[in-house]
Parts: structure tokens; C-alpha cells; sequence
């Protein structure tokens, strides 16, 4: 039932000797599709051997899904952009979707935009402790490590370490936070993320709290997972046992040590900004602004832009067209747009080719937004995103401003 967590791990010998932490997340989408539960898997794989060039991939062969066994930490998908515009949002299909908190998140967003059908989808969260650039985690490996990054078989984080594994079966290991200090390790979004287990999902999958066992914790987060994940038991597809207090303990320390560094990061991300004075921020933000070559990538990349007609369009009369760097009306319409519910997965930073802050000015924004209407995007499909649902009541407070 709904909160119940267990051990688990596939019946399926292939599945198990071929993924990292007890192949459930394989196994599930299996069954799924053995039993046309749904029409088909959106899942992850890398693209030929190349463990940089993750994507996402929609399954419809059963025998398939052993590619997409075991984690890849150098790619970050946009799953639920991914799944809007080229899956038509679900609505004339069912699937199974796997992702990582900020790819669930950013589903349920949509969801409440009513760009995709929540009925149609059964959601498999994986704990996320960040993701890794390719270009970022290439050099890392390169000029940290001295490997070739192509004779990397697997990769990891884990108790504050970054871990590979040669094809030869040998482990490095280097501190992350002296990586990441040297402009090395994981992209500066995941840095500071909070939410390092999806428990918006139907079920969070994950290797905390399993001590090394090669198994996988699962925490059952809705009525929907609990019914599949029964079936599957009863189906034979997994086994099963319930987790006792150890492991819960183990794993919600890990969560903690994870989410306390986000916070240091957080800090030594902002503290610059914030003391600085209003006009020193005023003009720090325009000089980034000024770098804006007004390519759309920020918006084509951001998993909870919608609008079929964007105002941002030269044609719309707002932004005018042939200005580069644009007036600055096009970042902070594109900001107030999107901050209310930014997720914080870096999308439009990613694509930016001028390499603004984006992440971090709207991850900023939405912290203030989350101290006025206490609002966490993609957590909780019934609440609504203040922005778009404020009362005249809350038109009344007086003193509320957004200070960046």
C-alpha cells in the first residue's frame, strides 16, 4: 500500500547481473509491458557505447529494455518536454515514464497546464544525487583522474566521492566537493538541488538504504504504484522484502548529507549577489542580459514552456525584432513566466550558448516566491502555481517584492 518500503530485486538473472542496484526499475517496465499495461516505456539509454550521449528513448520490445539497465550520470534528458512535445502528453497513449525527481516534477507541471494526461502514465522516480556535463565530465576524467573517458564502464556518487570504474574492473575515486570547487563535477543546478528522492512519483526507486545489498529500496508513493507493484510480485517478476528500520534509517541519512549539501551550495552560489548593493545587482544581471544573442534556446529547452504562441515572437510586438543582445524585456518576461514554477533542472542553462546564469537567477526567484506562497513546483499535482492562481486576498499584502 501507498508509504509501505521494501527491498527488492529483479527475478530475472539477465536483468539482475546486467544493472547496478537490483534491476526493479527493468523489471517493472517489463512487466508493463509483457502485461500491455501500457503501449509503451519512455526510458534512457546511451546512444551506442558512448555513455556521454544519454537519450531518451520510447520502448515498445520487452526485449529492449535490458539497454536501459544501470545509471548514466554524464547525460541529463529533458524527459518531460520530451514527452510533451513528441508524445503528444499521453494522451492517446498510455506509458510508463522513468526520470529523475526534476523529469517528474516538471511532468506533473505540465500536467497542471493540461499538457499531459496523468491517467495515461505510470511514474518510476530514480534518486538523483546530480548529473555531470558530458563536455564537464569528460575533462574531469581527462585531467582529474588521468583516464580516457571512453574506457569508462560506470560511474557513481556516493559519500560525497565521485567513483569510476575502468573496463580493466578498476575503481578511482576523488572527493566531489574538491572537484566541483575547481569548476570540475556536477552541473550547478544539481549542485543545489533539494529534492534527491521522487516521492511524486507512483514509486521512488533508489540504492540508499540498501547497504551495498545488490538491491533496490523502494518507497511505494501512490495508490496507482502500490496496485502495479503488488502485481508484479504476485506476477513473479520481483522479490521482495520489507525494509526494516536500518535500512529507512540509512537511506533518510543519506538523503539529509545530500540535502545539506545542496544548501552549502546554495549559499556559496548566492552569497555574492546578495551582498551586493540593489545597483550593483541591477547591473551584474544587465551585463549578463547583454550577452543574450536571442536564439530561444532558454525557452525551447525549458520542460514547462507551452505556449503555442509565445509573446516572446517577433510577430507579437512586445519583443522587436533584429535587436541583439534584445531588450531586456525578453529575459525578464521569459523569468516571470517561469519562475513560480521553475524546477531548477538547468535545461535553459544547458542550452544557453552564451552561457548566462539562467538556473540560478530563477532558482533564486522561485526561493523567494516559495517564502511568500510556500509553493514547491512539481510536488503536489492539486496545488496550483501562485502565479497563475492568486487571490485578491494575496493582491492585498502589502510589501511583497522580489529583490534579485
Amino acid at each position: 500500500m501507498k508509504g509501505d518500503m521494501y527491498l527488492a530485486w529483479s527475478s530475472d538473472s539477465e536483468i539482475l547481473n546486467r544493472s547496478e542496484n537490483g534491476g526493479i526499475v527493468t523489471s517493472l517496465l517489463k512487466f508493463v509491458l509483457d502485461t500491455k499495461r501500457v503501449d509503451a516505456v519512455l526510458a534512457v539509454k546511451a546512444r551506442g557505447d558512448d555513455r556521454y550521449d544519454g537519450g531518451p528513448v520510447l520502448i515498445t520490445d520487452p526485449s529492449e529494455l535490458i539497454e536501459t539497465a544501470g545509471s548514466l550520470h554524464c547525460s541529463s534528458p529533458n524527459i518531460a518536454r520530451f514527452l510533451k512535445e513528441y508524445l503528444g502528453g499521453a494522451f492517446d497513449m498510455k506509458l510508463a515514464v522513468v526520470g529523475k525527481p526534476c523529469d517528474i516534477r516538471g511532468t506533473i507541471e505540465l500536467v497542471k497546464r493540461e499538457q499531459v494526461n496523468l491517467d495515461n502514465l505510470f511514474l518510476i522516480g530514480l534518486n538523483c544525487s546530480g548529473t555531470l556535463s558530458p563536455v564537464v565530465a569528460k575533462r574531469t576524467i581527462i585531467e582529474e583522474f588521468g583516464v580516457d573517458p571512453l574506457n569508462i564502464i560506470h560511474e557513481d556518487i556516493e559519500d560525497g566521492n565521485l567513483i569510476i570504474m575502468l573496463k580493466d574492473g578498476t575503481e578511482k575515486t576523488k572527493d566531489l566537493k574538491a572537484l566541483e570547487e575547481k569548476g570540475y563535477g556536477r552541473r550547478e543546478n544539481c549542485r543545489r538541488c533539494e529534492i534527491k528522492i521522487p516521492t511524486m512519483a507512483d514509486i521512488a526507486c533508489g540504492k540508499w538504504g540498501t547497504s551495498n545489498k545488490k538491491a533496490t529500496f523502494v518507497e511505494i508513493c501512490s495508490d496507482k504504484g502500490a496496485e502495479l507493484f503488488e502485481e508484479a510480485i504476485k506476477a513473479g517478476y520481483i522479490a521482495v522484502e520489507h525494509a526494516d528500520d536500518k535500512a529507512i534509517k540509512e537511506r533518510k541519512e543519506k538523503e539529509q548529507e545530500a540535502i545539506e549539501s545542496a544548501l552549502k551550495w546554495e549559499k556559496t552560489d548566492f552569497a555574492p549577489l546578495k551582498n551586493m548593493a540593489i545597483e550593483e545587482k541591477f547591473d551584474y544581471w544587465w551585463g549578463q542580459f547583454s550577452q543574450c544573442i536571442k536564439c530561444y534556446g532558454c525557452r525551447d529547452a525549458c520542460p514547462i514552456c507551452y505556449c503555442k504562441d509565445c509573446i516572446l515572437e517577433a510577430d507579437r510586438g512586445v519583443v522587436m525584432p533584429g535587436e541583439v543582445p534584445p531588450n531586456a524585456m525578453f529575459p525578464m518576461i521569459r523569468i516571470a513566466h517561469v519562475m513560480d514554477s521553475c524546477l531548477n533542472c538547468g535545461q535553459c542553462q544547458d542550452a544557453c550558448p552564451a552561457g548566462i546564469p539562467l538556473t540560478r537567477l530563477i532558482f533564486m526567484l522561485n526561493k523567494e516566491l516559495y517564502g511568500i506562497f510556500k509553493y514547491q513546483p512539481g510536488v503536489d499535482v492539486a496545488s496550483r502555481p501562485p502565479l497563475r492562481s492568486i487571490t485578491d486576498e494575496e493582491l492585498t499584502i502589502p510589501g511583497v517584492e522580489l529583490v534579485f
